[in-house]
């Protein structure tokens, strides 16, 4: 990416990253570092033109979530604004902007995709 003076980088994080999680710390951490590995190589690296991102999903409907019983992920569901959990095209969605020239003028971020959630 440095040789050719531009890239986009996206670190895949988690809300718990943001907001922390009771019985999570050690995954929690570890997607706080993500997150300010994206802040600090956005720093570092924006004068080469190389951006670099997080994406924080929140509850997203996958096979681990579904197999979650139901008054846990009914419970989710409540704490999201949106009423419903996030599709991995949700989450493809915003990778698929933050590598295209569309977000050109973002570095550093993080981009909950989340529904709205409040942890």
């Amino acid at each position: 990416m440095m040789r050719q003076r531009g890239g986009s980088i996206i670190n895949m994080a988690s809300v718990v990253g943001v907001h922390g999680n009771a019985g999570q710390a050690n995954y929690a951490a570890s997607k706080a570092g993500l997150i300010a590995l994206a802040k600090s190589v956005g720093q570092e690296m924006g004068s080469r033109g190389i951006r670099a991102n997080a994406i924080a999903p929140g509850f997203i409907e996958t096979a681990m979530t579904a197999a979650l019983p139901d008054d846990v992920r009914a419970e989710w569901v409540k704490k999201i604004p949106l009423r419903r959990g996030g599709t991995v095209d949700d989450i493809a969605n915003v990778a698929t902007f933050l590598a295209s020239d569309m977000s050109s003028y973002i570095t550093g971020q993080v981009i909950q995709v989340d529904g709205g959630m409040n942890m």
